[in-house]
């Protein structure tokens, strides 16, 4: 059972499972079949790919197995070929190749540009010619990203941390259920390269990191073009161009891009919204005494989920909310301890467990990496917290489990609305039994098991209200207040989370709050999915709470 005394917060646990392929459709122009696969058109504008070994799959994306053994490339990463002995490693300086093993600084001199090798006994750095950078000087004064990079053809292949980035063929990705030539939208710049590249339309380039065992992602060390642009408004030297005929708009030309001149940055715009039916339209949002956001429910950016949950594009869960406390007068930093979810410009809404009146709070909008701040996010002071009457903790369950938090504002400034800090729609109807829907949070994982630092999601499916109340299942424990969501059979069920953060169903390309993380029986056993709290029982609760406030405020 979980544990939820005390504030504490354990979380779902994420079932990984791998990608389906994408479907591809169109012509074999250009050739969408990698490791030099010969494309065979098909009827209906589909096409079957003919591998070379030892490649296989839909796209002659997957290798043999058996190719890279353990600890073959040393000091370096193996990355798969299309030619014999079909495997080919990856050496980090100083080691050398075949195999990665033996160290030869500055032997031959790996930088490039000009730049000078710096003996240091087995190691070595670069030190390069004024305006390049990089580990071997290979990224050029040109070399910057417009808009969110996803044009960047760049060669920076290091992350805001200097980590060294993975190959996109690296085996290491492969070996932990990843291939980005299948599972991204758009593979155009990815290769058997270790550059930085944005296929997800994230908000800048970005690469894969090994860290020990485990596979994560970093944004890169990449500059933005308007950032050269200030450099050279600012009379600082840079290298010239090649070419001293060519105007200084051509040093800053994005890579990648189509365009001459430099353009500003790209400002996120709104689309036009279709109007949410009044059915499902949320008495708290009608009754606003507050300037609203303009919409609710509808996110700009695209779910694009690497590796079960492993990258969540920033905006694609504009409604969730990080709950993070320390001790009252303490001045440590503030730790992430439940998630919750953004119901209006002041509210926010999460379980009733995880409120803790000896602790001070906060919560922190708009990131998805708790352990390093974004440029996205947006934090506020909890003013008020609204624990429900009726809140009731057993061995067993937990009854009336919700809490409403208002944020304290800035300035009389609110959270702002922006592309990756949006409000969850309120329904007032109900989904039916088995529809699909989508729970967040920064809960554990079999990698993680005290909680992830990215934001992850998964799709868990609504349980009748007879199904979780069988005596196999919760028997009696359930009340209109609560419901289930998950697998019945367990195993390779999706179940994480973490507790207060939102259970949201689409109608009509619209977000709805439909439940918040509460608890369990354990995580991804047979007939023990995940309980939630049924929103709808509580719209007249939040209205009330939220109404009632603003009255006394005036």
């Amino acid at each position: 059972m979980w544990q939820t005394a005390n504030g504490t917060s354990y979380g779902f646990l994420l079932t990984m499972a791998f990608f389906l392929p994408l479907f591809h459709k169109g012509t074999c122009r250009p050739n969408p079949c990698l490791n030099k696969g010969v494309c065979e058109e098909k009827r209906g504008g589909k096409f079957k790919c003919r591998c070379t070994k030892p490649f296989k799959g839909r796209r002659c994306e997957k290798g043999c197995k058996r190719v890279c053994k353990k600890n073959m490339c040393g000091y370096g990463q193996c990355v798969l070929t299309s030619l014999p002995p079909f495997f080919q490693c990856k050496c980090k300086e100083p080691f050398k190749p075949p195999f990665c093993k033996h160290v030869a600084a500055c032997s031959p001199g790996p930088c490039l540009n000009g730049g000078t090798c710096m003996k240091d006994e087995n190691d070595f750095h670069c030190q390069c010619l004024d305006g390049y950078s990089g580990k071997f000087c290979q990224v050029v004064p040109s070399d910057c990203y417009e808009g969110n990079g996803q044009l960047y053809q760049g060669k920076v292949s290091e992350t805001d941390d200097d980590d060294e980035c993975l190959h996109w063929n690296s085996y290491f990705l492969l070996e932990k259920g990843v291939n980005p030539f299948n599972i991204l939208e758009d593979h155009r710049g990815l290769g058997p390269h270790n550059f930085c590249r944005n296929p997800d339309g994230d908000i800048k380039p970005w690469c894969f990191i090994r860290k020990g065992k485990k596979l994560k992602w970093e944004f890169c060390n990449v500059r933005k073009c308007s950032e050269i642009l200030v450099i050279l408004n600012s009379s600082i030297t840079m290298k010239p161009p090649e070419t001293p005929s060519k105007p200084p708009e051509i040093l800053i030309k994005p890579f990648g891009a189509t365009v001459q001149p430099p353009k500003a940055p790209l400002q996120p715009t709104e689309t036009p919204v279709k109007p949410v039916s009044p059915q499902l339209q949320s008495p708290v949002l009608q009754n606003a005494t507050v300037k609203e956001f303009a919409t609710c429910g509808r996110p700009l950016a695209r779910r694009n989920r690497i590796y079960g949950g492993l990258k969540t594009v920033p905006g694609a869960q504009p409604w969730q909310a990080s709950l993070q406390a320390r001790l009252e007068g303490s001045k440590q930093a503030f730790g992430h301890v439940c998630g919750g979810v953004l119901i209006k410009a002041c509210w926010v809404l999460t379980a009733g467990h995880c409120i803790d009146n000896n602790k001070e709070m906060q919560v922190v909008l708009g990131g998805v990496d708790l352990m390093k701040p974004e440029s996205t996010e947006q934090t506020f002071t909890v003013e008020k917290v609204i624990l429900h009457e009726n809140y009731k903790e057993t061995s067993e369950a937990v009854y009336n489990d919700i809490a409403l938090l208002q944020l304290k504002s800035t300035e009389g400034q609110c959270p702002e609305e922006t592309e990756f800090v949006k409000t969850a729609c309120l329904p007032n109807a109900t989904f039916s039994d088995g529809t699909e829907c989508t729970i967040t949070g920064w809960g554990a994982t079999p990698e993680s098991q005290y909680g992830s630092d990215q934001l992850l999601d998964a799709e868990v499916l609504l349980i009748s209200q007879e199904q979780c109340s069988s005596k196999k299942v919760y028997s009696n424990l359930l009340d209109d207040g609560m419901f289930c969501a998950g697998y019945l059979k367990g195993g390779v069920d999706s179940c994480q989370g973490d507790s207060g953060g939102p259970l949201t169903c689409q109608k009509d390309g619209v977000h709805y709050l439909y439940g918040l993380v509460s608890w369990g029986d354990s995580c991804g056993q047979e007939n023990k999915p995940g309980v939630y709290t049924r929103v709808t029982k509580y719209l007249e609760w939040i209205n009330s709470k939220i109404t009632g406030t603003a009255r006394k405020a005036l």
